[in-house]
């Protein structure tokens, strides 16, 4: 298989410097390079102080997102003679809106704290249709939550940029779900968590996260319906206050 030499201009950053930099690294890529392999491949070959994170590979974990280009990406399935076609280098840098730990690396703690807050359940109602036939030995479907809580949302969010107090579009996809199974959670203290300023009030609905999201959760689209759920709480009061 044909390769080609690609520029990574790569953010860098170790505790005690001043600020962050850009470095770059040369390395051969072919059409099934990422840019988690690429980035591997400086590693191994170029600079093993170089940090990231990763685990799955295969979009399915959500350690690896980072800013590509300009553009919130998980590097393990971002094709790097993609981004690199047309540019002197691909630019590669660490997620915004969270804290900066070292080069690629950021503080998730502060995601998961609002992300946890919400108490949504991992596993979910099956949405197969009823008259699904079920594979022999299997009792009935099961179906896991698909936010991957790469944090891809968060970091291009324009909002979160500007108030760290804002709960986020994770956090309010979540919670949108945790109303819609309830299950065992307390629905009054979701709707405390949300029905605020920093809640689900403070979106703009810029739709970034949407447009970002590795795993179609649209958390945009929840918080819309976040808001009717809020709404119809609030209004509902009223009506049956009016009536009495």
């Amino acid at each position: 298989m044909s390769t080609q030499s690609i520029v990574l201009r790569v953010a860098r950053y170790k505790q005690g410097d001043p600020a962050p930099h850009m470095e770059e690294f040369t390395v051969e890529a072919d059409r099934r390079t990422t840019i988690l392999t690429a980035l591997q491949e400086i590693r191994r070959t170029l600079d093993r102080t170089l940090a990231l994170r990763h685990s799955c590979h295969h979009a399915s974990c959500g350690t690896c997102g980072m800013v590509v280009n300009g553009r919130e990406v998980l590097a393990c399935v971002t094709p790097a003679l993609e981004e690199a076609a047309g540019r002197v280098a691909v630019t590669v840098e660490p997620m915004q809106n969270a804290p900066l730990l070292t080069d690629l690396v950021v503080d998730m703690d502060p995601f998961y704290e609002k992300y946890n807050a919400a108490g949504m359940a991992y596993l979910r109602r099956s949405e197969h249709l009823a008259a699904a036939d079920l594979p022999t030995g299997l009792a009935a479907f099961t179906r896991f939550e698909n936010c991957l809580e790469c944090g891809l949302c968060v970091s291009t969010c324009p909002i979160m940029g500007s108030d760290p107090t804002y709960l986020g579009p994770a956090a309010l996809a979540a919670a949108n779900r945790a109303l819609e199974e309830p299950r065992d959670r307390n629905a009054a203290a979701v709707f405390r968590l949300v029905d605020r300023q920093a809640g689900c009030w403070r979106c703009h609905v810029a739709m970034e996260c949407t447009a970002v999201c590795p795993s179609n959760v649209d958390p945009a689209g929840g918080i819309m319906a976040l808001r009717q759920k809020v709404l119809r709480r609030r209004f509902g009061r009223l009506f049956k206050k009016a009536a009495d």
